[in-house]
């Protein structure tokens, strides 16, 4: 497998995991839990990457979270 293949399969979990990396000296600095927090961007960093990667939709379905809500809570009956 080459440079070019795994750009092309993996770009957004590539591309997530970058940014994530890119942002971790600065909270690294400030102490041990901003480290977990650290640990926490490269995580949804790599999972977003991972969703766009896949083409499994939007992370959080808000069309059906909407239609829930509003058959839940209709204000006027």
């Amino acid at each position: 497998m080459n440079w070019k293949q795994l750009w092309e399969d993996y770009k957004g979990r590539l591309l997530g995991t970058a940014a994530a990396i890119l942002f971790i000296p600065i909270y690294l600095f400030f102490g041990f839990w901003n480290m977990l927090f650290c640990a926490l961007l490269l995580y949804v960093g790599y999972t977003i990457g991972k969703y766009k990667d896949l083409d499994q939709g939007p992370l959080i379905p808000w069309r059906e979270l909407m239609d829930w809500l509003n058959a839940r809570w209709r204000p006027f009956k």
